[in-house]
């Protein structure tokens, strides 16, 4: 048996409270085998053991984010063998984890790499990245998510015309639907991902946390609901001392040093 390889996903850690998650399998564009959707998880679950980390970037390279599913692994796949994988546990690794995850994207995310980049909380994109949800041209559908976050991301209409037609889109219109909150030169994305990563890890660590729990659960409740759980978010966070040291630090003129407590 051939040794599974390990440096598919890489994890980089370039500066303090920073860490990059890198799909590394440039030969076939990214593409994600079971392999490294299982190397995703791995590297989110150990991501959430480590406090010191604050803001995670997941990008490709500059060719490819992730150009969907490895077809040729899919087409020995049976339907059983594909259920016992359990691949919806794989992407709720990531999905679950609590920090901000920017999506550095280049080039193509497509199928299963355009999932992946909207389980991420911003998504950052170079003026060539194209986007898509091909599945329908393969005899199949999103089975990652992309029918479920694409609609509640850009509408009914656009994840329509997308998931059905299985067309791809250009950076500036996925950024005109709401996919994409920025779009740059393709040479400086992960310069921008890591501008916006030093901003984010310089923030109240809990502040983050609950801010990116009730945009993501509080769509899914009654408005009377989501805006208790923003109301009972916002009353743990009044005591908390990150929240001191904000404002003695305003009140004193000096930068804050928050600790996540």
């Amino acid at each position: 048996m051939s040794e599974i390889p390990k440096d598919e996903v890489l994890l980089e850690f370039p500066e303090n409270y920073i860490a990059i998650v890198r799909i590394n399998r440039p030969k076939n564009y990214n593409a994600l085998n079971l392999n490294v959707r299982s190397l995703i998880a791995e590297k989110f679950n150990e991501l959430k053991n480590r406090e010191d980390i604050r803001a995670v970037i997941i990008t490709g390279n500059e060719k490819s984010f992730a150009a969907g599913a490895d077809l040729k692994e899919m087409s020995v796949l049976s339907a059983v063998d594909y259920y016992k994988a359990h691949v919806e546990r794989l992407y709720n690794a990531f999905a679950d984890y609590p920090r901000p995850v920017i999506a550095a994207v280049n080039g193509f995310a497509l199928g299963g790499g355009m999932e992946l980049a909207m389980i991420s909380d911003i998504i950052l994109a170079g003026q060539n990245a194209k986007f898509g949800q091909p599945e329908v041209k393969v005899g199949v559908m999103p089975g990652a998510g992309g029918s479920q976050r694409l609609v509640r991301a850009v509408g009914k209409y656009n994840a329509m015309r997308l998931c059905l037609t299985g067309m791809m889109i250009g950076a500036n219109e996925a950024k005109e639907m709401g996919l994409v909150c920025e779009v740059l030169e393709d040479d400086k994305v992960m310069e921008r991902a890591m501008e916006m990563a030093r901003e984010l890890s310089a923030l109240p660590p809990l502040g983050l946390e609950h801010i990116k729990y009730a945009i993501l659960h509080g769509p899914d409740m009654s408005l009377e609901s989501a805006l208790g759980l923003e109301r009972k978010s916002m009353q743990v966070l009044l005591s908390s001392k990150d929240r001191t040291e904000a404002t003695a630090a305003f009140l004193e003129k000096r930068t804050a040093t928050y600790k996540g407590e």
